[in-house]
């Protein structure tokens, strides 16, 4: 929901910085996989307990990946870039609630495979139009500069990242916080299906 508003924010200190890699010949999949390396190092943060280590790698992992993105627009965008990008956007997200289950699985267990399961609805629905999307050379009137068709939703990228700041900064509270965000995933998965079967029905060749 937030998306839209938050690329025009950081679109223009995107753009500046992305200026150095480039010209330093890094390419935009190694910022891609050096961002998950990155996100990874907040697993055993978070098994830890050490929530604001944590925190600090969620965040470096949301910067590589803004910055992998305007790499790639000086570059040009690949379908093995954005097969990259978007494989390890969906691992890094499940495996946050997942370390907030390992660091203490009696308070989150449940709350966080509830909210691993919302991100397989919103994941799974928005992978599967994008895919139909391109069959049928559907563009999105919105996130022109993806690779793959953005299909938004009430709980977007910005929206679950600031769940995953709130999870770092009230840990206590993971479980309910889980709960209400894992919610607003499954309105999101509910109307992204819907919208999407509404434009693909709307798109099939008239016999």
């Amino acid at each position: 929901m937030l998306d839209r508003y938050a690329i025009k924010v950081i679109r223009w200190p995107l753009q500046t910085f992305s200026a150095l890699p480039d010209k330093l010949g890094i390419t935009a999949n190694q910022i891609t996989i050096a961002g998950f390396i990155l996100g990874l190092m907040a697993l055993p943060a978070l098994m830890m307990q050490e929530y604001y280590w944590a925190l600090a790698f969620i965040l470096l992992n949301r910067i590589f990946d803004g910055l992998d993105g305007a790499v790639a627009r000086r570059q040009g965008i690949s379908d093995c870039g954005g097969f990259l990008d978007i494989t390890f956007d969906f691992l890094f997200y499940s495996m946050v609630p997942f370390g907030f289950v390992l660091a203490n699985p009696e308070a989150n267990a449940v709350a966080g495979a509830f909210l691993i399961f919302s991100f397989i609805g919103t994941g799974s629905s928005f992978l599967a139009f994008a895919i139909m999307a391109s069959k049928r050379n559907i563009e999105s009137p919105v996130y022109k500069q993806k690779s793959l068709y953005y299909i938004g939703g009430l709980t977007e990228g910005t929206e679950t990242i600031g769940c995953f700041v709130l999870f770092c900064l009230l840990p206590q509270h993971f479980a309910v916080i889980a709960w209400i965000f894992g919610t607003l995933c499954w309105i999101t998965t509910a109307t992204r299906i819907w919208a999407g079967y509404q434009t693909l029905k709307d798109t099939l060749p008239k016999a």
